[in-house]
Formats: C-alpha cells, sequence, structure tokens
C-alpha cells in the first residue's frame, strides 16, 4: 500500500470527512483491520484565509509547498492537497516536490466523464467559479463544458462557504438557497452539478435534488485509495 499525503486544514472540517473517506475506502477494499496510510499535514486555515482574500496567492503557495515538501520527508508517495480552491497553486507546489499530485478537478472530469456527463455546473469558492484554474484544466483537457452561476449567486455561495460551513454551521435557510441555484444550473442545460469546495457536501447532498450531485472530497479521496492501492 502507498503512502498517502494530504494538506489538509482547509478547512479541518472537510479534512475531516476526506480523512474518513480514505479509510473507509480502504477497508472496503481490503477488509479487515485494514486503515490507509497517510502522512497528514494540517495548515492553520486563518493564515491561508487572509492570503486568499487578499490575492497573495505566492504566500499560499509556500505555505503549501512547505507542507508538501513535509509530507513527502514523512514517506508520502503521492499528495492530496485537500482543498478545490487551492489547486489554484497545484503547479507551484509540484515544482518544489518530486512525487505526484492527484489533481482534484482530473479525479472529478474522469467520475465525470465515467456518468456521460458533456456539460456541467460548478459551485465552489468564488475563485473557483471565476478564475480559469479549475474550469478549464477541465474544459481544456476533456470534453466537458463548464458553466457556472451568476455573479449574485456566486456572492451567496461564496459567502456561506466562508461563513458557516468553514466554521461547522450548517444552515437549512443556506441549503435552500444552495438548491435553488442547483436548480438554476440545471435549467441552464448542466446534466449535473460539482460541488467544487470540499466544505459544500457538508451541507448539501444528493437526497437533497434530483440534479446528479459531484461530491469532489468524496471523488477524490476515492481516487487516493485506488492510487494507494495499485
Amino acid at each position: 500500500m502507498k503512502t498517502i499525503g494530504m494538506i489538509g486544514g482547509m478547512s479541518w472540517e472537510s479534512t475531516q470527512s476526506y480523512y474518513q473517506a480514505i479509510n473507509k475506502g480502504v477497508k472496503a477494499a481490503l477488509g479487515g483491520l485494514h486503515s490507509a496510510k497517510i502522512c497528514l499535514y494540517s495548515v492553520d486555515f486563518a493564515e491561508i484565509e487572509a492570503l486568499q482574500h487578499q490575492g497573495l496567492w505566492d504566500e499560499t503557495a509556500k505555505i503549501l509547498a512547505d507542507a508538501a515538501i513535509a509530507v513527502e520527508a514523512g514517506g508520502a508517495d503521492f499528495v492530496l492537497i485537500c482543498t478545490n480552491t487551492m489547486h489554484k497553486v497545484a503547479d507551484e507546489i509540484q515544482a518544489q516536490i518530486s512525487i505526484p499530485i492527484l489533481h482534484i478537478a482530473d479525479a472529478t472530469a474522469n467520475a465525470l466523464l465515467a456518468d456521460g456527463i458533456t456539460k456541467v455546473g460548478l459551485l465552489g469558492t468564488r475563485f473557483t467559479m471565476e478564475q480559469d484554474f479549475y474550469k478549464r484544466r477541465i474544459s481544456d483537457n476533456y470534453p466537458i463544458e463548464v458553466i457556472v452561476p451568476n455573479i449574485d449567486d456566486q456572492t451567496q455561495i461564496h459567502d456561506v462557504i466562508y461563513q458557516e460551513l468553514c466554521l461547522g454551521k450548517i444552515n437549512p435557510q443556506s441549503r435552500l438557497a444552495y438548491l435553488a441555484i442547483i436548480d438554476k444550473l440545471f435549467a441552464q442545460g448542466a446534466q449535473a452539478v460539482i460541488l467544487g469546495c470540499t466544505e459544500i457536501a457538508l451541507l448539501v447532498q444528493q437526497q437533497h435534488t434530483h440534479v446528479p450531485l459531484f461530491d469532489t472530497t468524496q471523488i477524490h479521496a476515492d481516487s487516493a485509495v485506488l492510487m494507494a492501492l495499485t
């Protein structure tokens, strides 16, 4: 079994979902008392969040590259960046280590293709929805069109992530707001919606909507288990 390097803490609420999903996946595959071999480096999200909103991405890259170097030194065979947004600096992190990063957008795109999805809606932080680092990685490398909510809906999604979900607050009214946005994307032709922030699945699950949802936390974790066991 390979050792999975996890860069977490962004937020710790979703990192525990990763940890649980990966260990459940290994147990399901191997049975008995098996669990995943993991080297976890958890950052202080307050530092990352402040730099994100100041646009100081190079400084976030330095923090996460140092974390990646640490998990490589700790024996990791590959790395998971346990957040969608910080894949914005994945290339900078990869340049500092010799082990591969399992990119969350690639894992998600492969899951979409496996289900025959060619047009998908994307929910995430404002950074993920507005900027191209995530959307373009999918649309440029896979036959999938990615659409995003309008500006007002993006603001609502972003605010709920940082002001509620990252603090462990689950608000039923926010769930209704998210579901309404998902319905709008479906009406625009999206065959499914990517939950492109690792916290969103804490609020919205498949049971809440008829629109197919792709939970990036679970997809990324499943991909990590497969990589660790092959």
